[in-house]
Parts: structure tokens; C-alpha cells; sequence
């Protein structure tokens, strides 16, 4: 047997860590026996995990500390024939290591709580901006002109809400997607053939996104390129990606 390929594949990680078949550990424990090896590398490694434990620095309470020894106690395994008594270094790193992978597990808890909540917090968001929309769409002052996409984005789409008592702006993303960190979309209206700019704004998620942007009194069309981060200058047409009349 090639005993360095052996360590090498993962058998004493399962081993220490309660992961290996009782076939797997039964081997593991005669192959001991014949390479002193094995029981370094074993050795070593429970080290390093009480090692990664002792960085974390939290003691379990009283009552899962005896539930963790009763089991360790039983599934300590046999060597030789004969019982293994537990002693202080091995108690140390059994309790070590439950206490590094309750930490995992309280993390991966806390991420996922995390996760969920930034999901219903986008879920609302998406809900806000949908009734946004209901309402603006009922509202007889509102203009819809929607913007379609151009021969560079054909797939590209996006409407514009504009409120002629107020001047407001409202634009919907439908299908935009997002950029390069670098780059961003910038909203422009088009009176008597020149551009005044509406804003930049960047798109997160292709469609769904609801948008204030710069008030206007008057437009012959609305249309979106695509422009450096924080462009100061004109509208850059060759990267058009939607355009809508207002057929005032």
C-alpha cells in the first residue's frame, strides 16, 4: 500500500472528524498499527483543529459539555484489544473541535437568517416600486413612453413615467443588464435634437427596478446610453441602448 497516497485522501480528516464508514475507521485503526505514520499525521492533525478551537475561545455550558463526553466516551475507538482511557489532551481537543464546529454551524446560521432577510428586503422593495407603478399609472397627468431597445441592445427595454403637472421622472428598468463596475446607464431627454442629462443610475438586476430621476418640463424623447462611471460630458450614441418619442 502507497501509505502517503493514503493520507493524502482524506481518510484521517474523516477519520477525527466522526465523517468515516465503521469500514473506513476499522481499517484506519489496523493500518495504525503498521505505519506509525498514520497515528503522526493523525496526531497532527488533531492539533491543528485544537489549535483553529483555542483561537475561538468559547467554552461550551455545563450541560452540553457532559452530553459531549458521555458520547465521546462511547465512540472513542478501541486499540488493541483493549479500552482507550480518555485522557486530559484528547478531552481538550474533542470538546475544542464541538465547540469550532458549533461556531461554523452559528455562522452559517447567521448567513442564512442574513440571506433571507435581504430577500424579503428586496421582495418589498420590488412590491413598493410595483404599486409605485399602479399608481402612476392611474393617475390621468402621468405620460407612459416606453423605450425600446435600439439595433445595439434589441433585447433591451424600459418605460418612462412623466408627471406633466410636477415634472417628475419616474424610469422602469425591464431589461437592463447590469454593467461593469467601471460603466454606467444615464438617462437622457431630447429637446429640439439636444440631450439634457436626467442622471446616471446603475441596474443591479435586469428588470423590476423603479428609479427617480431628474425632473423635466419638456422632452421630445427620452432615450439611455451606456457611459463612463460618473460622466460629466454628452451622450455617447453609439452606445444607445433604448429610445422612446413622447409624441407631444
Amino acid at each position: 500500500m502507497d501509505i502517503k497516497e493514503y493520507i493524502s485522501s482524506g481518510i484521517i480528516e474523516s477519520y477525527v472528524m466522526g465523517l468515516a464508514s465503521a469500514e473506513e475507521r476499522a481499517e484506519f485503526e489496523a493500518l495504525c498499527r503498521r505505519f506509525p505514520e498514520l497515528i503522526v499525521a493523525r496526531d497532527e492533525f488533531e492539533l491543528a483543529l485544537e489549535k483553529q478551537a483555542q483561537s475561538a475561545g468559547i467554552n461550551p455550558d455545563s450541560d452540553l459539555k457532559e452530553k459531549i463526553m458521555s458520547a465521546y466516551r462511547k465512540e472513542r475507538p478501541m486499540s488493541g484489544g483493549r479500552v482507550t482511557k480518555l485522557n486530559k489532551r484528547n478531552t481538550g481537543i474533542a470538546l475544542r473541535w464541538i465547540t469550532a464546529a458549533s461556531i461554523v454551524l452559528l455562522l452559517g446560521a447567521v448567513w442564512l437568517a442574513f440571506d433571507f432577510y435581504m430577500q424579503k428586503k428586496d421582495a418589498i422593495a420590488r412590491l413598493e416600486s410595483m404599486e409605485k407603478v399602479r399608481v402612476l399609472m392611474s393617475d390621468p397627468n402621468v405620460m407612459v413612453v416606453n423605450l425600446r431597445g435600439t439595433d445595439k441592445a434589441p433585447q433591451a427595454s424600459a418605460s418612462i413615467y412623466w408627471d406633466s403637472t410636477s415634472s417628475d421622472v419616474y424610469l422602469v428598468v425591464k431589461n437592463m443588464p447590469k454593467l461593469p463596475s467601471e460603466k454606467q446607464y444615464q438617462l437622457w431627454a431630447l429637446i429640439n435634437n439636444q440631450p439634457k442629462d436626467l442622471g446616471l443610475f446603475d441596474v443591479n438586476k435586469e428588470g423590476g427596478v423603479m428609479l427617480k430621476m431628474v425632473n423635466t418640463q419638456k422632452a421630445d424623447a427620452f432615450a439611455i446610453t451606456i457611459e463612463n462611471r460618473g460622466n460629466t460630458g454628452g451622450p455617447n450614441t453609439n452606445t444607445m441602448q433604448v429610445m422612446g418619442k413622447t409624441n407631444l
